[in-house]
């Protein structure tokens, strides 16, 4: 029913209809499913790493939700996680199928929050369900610790509703091969398709352990091949931190810092 108010001009009835629309919120639906969802493809990670996110989340996760990990090798994978099969693409490999988590009839239906392996859930992460829960949620990515408003992505860390920004799975599956090809990895291309609707996490909440964490410590190269910190070390951990991320070397496993040994487990 339209509101006509004395002496309101139609450009000011506009204004007002705008304003009294912005002040409406959609809550989240309490039955809307809430799902922690990975990825393990090939040999890079095993399933150590999947069983170790898997009880880092459980100590860390007081709201209900559902474990599920994407995989084609569920040899070695805890008994409670739920498995799901990855599509078989011979054009899609590692982090390329990241953009299956958005098609709109994926087999999980509901929140999911999606988390990288390499990384250590320490402290309680049910802000990252229920902060702003109808946006879709993703990291800035970490060179903004140099590059001050940074505006590209890092999908260590994502959450959508299902179905939402299902433009980058279509456009994807288009030519998976020729899109990969285009862009350096799946966060590329997730910020080339997601130009508005999404809001970053607060920074302070997830850090990456090797530049935010330990400053850019002085790094070596070991027999493996692989880089690791020249000195073990405490990193700097901020209040509201709950997750440190460790993207590159050295992994959680490899990583020499006491720290790190008690808390990747």
């Amino acid at each position: 029913m339209k509101i006509y108010l004395p002496d309101e001009t139609k450009e000011q009835r506009k204004a007002r209809k705008a304003a009294e629309k912005s002040l409406v919120v959609n809550p989240q639906p309490a039955d809307r499913k809430k799902y922690v969802a990975c990825l393990k493809f090939g040999k890079k990670y095993g399933p150590e790493y999947v069983n170790t996110l898997y009880r880092m989340v459980d100590r860390n996760l007081t709201l209900d939700y559902e474990f599920v990990c994407f995989t084609e090798d569920t040899e070695g994978l805890d008994p409670h996680i739920r498995t799901e099969s990855l599509p078989f693409s011979s054009q899609i490999q590692g982090w390329w199928y990241k953009p299956f988590f958005f098609d709109p009839k994926l087999c999980i239906q509901g929140t999911i929050l999606f988390i990288d392996l390499d990384v250590i859930v320490f402290r309680n992460i049910d802000n990252l369900f229920t902060y702003n829960p109808e946006q879709f949620m993703i990291i800035r990515d970490f060179n903004r610790c140099r590059i001050k408003n940074y505006n590209k992505f890092n999908s260590s860390i994502f959450r959508l509703n299902t179905g939402q920004h299902s433009h980058v799975y279509s456009e994807f599956v288009k030519d998976p091969s020729a899109n990969s090809r285009r862009f350096h990895g799946d966060q590329d291309w997730i910020r080339n398709q997601v130009k508005t609707g999404f809001e970053y996490w607060p920074e302070e909440w997830i850090q990456s352990y090797k530049w935010e964490m330990r400053n850019r410590p002085q790094m070596t190269r070991g027999k493996n091949g692989k880089r690791n910190f020249v000195t073990p070390g405490e990193p700097d951990i901020k209040p509201n931190t709950s997750v440190a991320v460790f993207h590159g070397d050295p992994n959680p496993h490899d990583c020499v810092d006491p720290w790190v040994i008690d808390n990747w487990k």
